[in-house]
């Protein structure tokens, strides 16, 4: 349970140093927990991908997002043991 908690804790640190790099300071919190929301719901499905890459032993995976107003800026490619 200590190791998950900390993994846990590690990611969220991760999401929000993201949103704050992104939006900077000095916005309204709400803000910041509608933006943080977002980066935790992108990083829990790239951690879904990564764990369906290992299972099915392949090397690259690809996460779209067809809500943005431009497909390229929500294409997300992941790399898992990629063959040297």
């Amino acid at each position: 349970m200590k190791d998950y908690l900390n993994k846990l804790s590690s990611e969220v640190i991760g999401a929000a140093i993201e949103v704050h790099r992104d939006l900077g300071p000095g916005l309204l919190e709400t803000t910041y927990e509608v933006s943080l929301q977002h980066e935790l719901k992108l990083r829990i499905h790239s951690a879904q991908l990564l764990t369906y890459l290992r299972m099915s032993n392949k090397s690259i995976g690809l996460l779209l997002n067809f809500h943005n107003v431009r497909l390229k800026d929500g294409i997300k490619r992941l790399v898992h043991n990629f063959p040297s």
